[in-house]
């Protein structure tokens, strides 16, 4: 590989092989008086749990020994064949564990001594192995999230991940992930003798359908517990199914984001906000903008802040031309987001008990351009 082209970070996933079994065994050989000599620094120090020692006794090996677990020996193998720079930026994701903070510890102690200027080790929250379902349904789309976090901080063409350590549905997101965005995923076997890599996805994936689902993925991303199938029904397609899991609570459907679809939505959410420009329609002449119109219609008059919201959305969307309210429910709470209603972009807005809806009025004369405008508008209300 050209050395102008190495990547300069290196996103490294985290499991437990240094501790279990590595010098869980040497211990032991420690306990029976079978300890080789020249483990028993190493030995001692993993003993004491001090971490900075663990690590400077890590150093005295090659790091292609098999005791060095498979993070150190996947590092060597991937620096030795020049897929990353020697000096890289290292961050170890690690799980919500003491156990996987303290690998992550001795981890970060073992290359900040090798020259890696820049170690950080990132807890991945709910990636644990006591509860299953947290595991399942949180640990790993937030697994998606750090990643997405430190390869948007650096630019996929300067990141690499390494997939090696972790739980093995830890390291299949960690490959899916890093194809979806572009990003050279490597992986080593303990019984490999070098790393292997994964080539990118050998399909496209749909960005119309990104758009047109914006409002699902946006809501279901940003809450941490289910939502009820119900509140999607009307927006539902075919091909949402593969972006969600549903689950039974108390005898009604639930939807949870899956981490496939969390995958889906925080790569087409990079690429749409790096390509927005493009997809947009053109903004609207400042003289075509005109101040909300709300029918009177069911409307009790007492709501200034929903005049404010539609007042804001046509100020800050250059393409918005004007908002028009048609409908308001006092006692029916609803998901607020954009979504579109034939060749109409509706919005819905709901403060948990009251729910009003109207229709907004853009510069879009297609559909690609009204399927991007859902995507914005619903970009816009995740930050509002």
């Amino acid at each position: 590989m050209n050395p102008r082209h190495r990547p300069s970070t290196l996103l490294c996933t985290v499991g437990t092989s240094l501790f279990v079994p590595g010098l869980e065994v040497l211990k032991s050989q420690a306990a029976a008086g079978k300890l080789e000599s020249r483990f028993e620094p190493l030995v001692h120090a993993y003993q004491q749990q001090n971490w900075q020692a663990t690590a400077l006794a890590l150093r005295k090996f090659d790091p292609h020994e098999r005791i060095c677990g498979a993070e150190i020996n996947s590092i060597a193998s991937i620096i030795d064949k020049g897929y990353v720079a020697p000096d890289a930026r290292l961050h170890f994701l690690h799980s919500a564990t003491e156990q996987g903070r303290r690998i992550a510890d001795v981890l970060s102690a073992y290359y900040l001594r090798g020259g890696h200027a820049d170690v950080q080790t990132v807890e991945v929250g709910d990636l644990q192995d006591e509860d299953p379902k947290r595991f399942r349904t949180k640990g790993l789309r937030q697994l998606v999230r750090e990643v997405c976090r430190v390869i948007r901080n650096y630019s996929p063409a300067s990141c690499a991940i390494n997939a090696t350590g972790g739980y093995k549905a830890q390291i299949a997101i960690a490959v899916l992930m890093g194809q979806a965005v572009g990003v050279p995923v490597y992986y080593k076997h303990e019984r490999f003798n070098e790393v292997i890599s994964f080539p990118p996805l050998p399909v496209a994936l749909d960005f119309e359908v990104w758009m047109k689902a914006s409002g699902l993925l946006f809501g279901l991303a940003q809450e941490r517990d289910a939502i009820a199938a119900s509140e999607y029904a009307e927006d539902w397609d075919e091909r949402y199914e593969s972006l969600v899991e549903r689950v039974d609570i108390d005898g009604e459907e639930y939807l949870e984001l899956s981490p496939a679809g969390q995958i889906f939505h925080e790569t087409f959410r990079e690429r749409f906000r790096a390509g927005a420009e493009a997809a947009l329609p053109p903004p609207a002449a400042p003289q075509c903008k005109r101040p909300p119109h709300i029918e009177a219609a069911g409307w009790p008059g007492k709501h200034p802040e929903i005049e404010a919201l539609l007042e804001k959305l046509t100020a800050e969307m250059p393409q918005v031309v004007w908002c028009r309210g048609y409908y308001y429910n006092p006692d029916l709470p609803e998901r607020s987001r954009f979504r579109l209603r034939g060749e109409q972009i509706e919005g819905v807005y709901s403060n948990g008990g009251y729910t009003f809806k109207f229709f907004v009025e853009t510069t879009a004369h297609t559909p690609a351009q009204r399927a991007a405008m859902v995507a914005a508008l619903n970009e816009w209300l995740s930050h509002d």
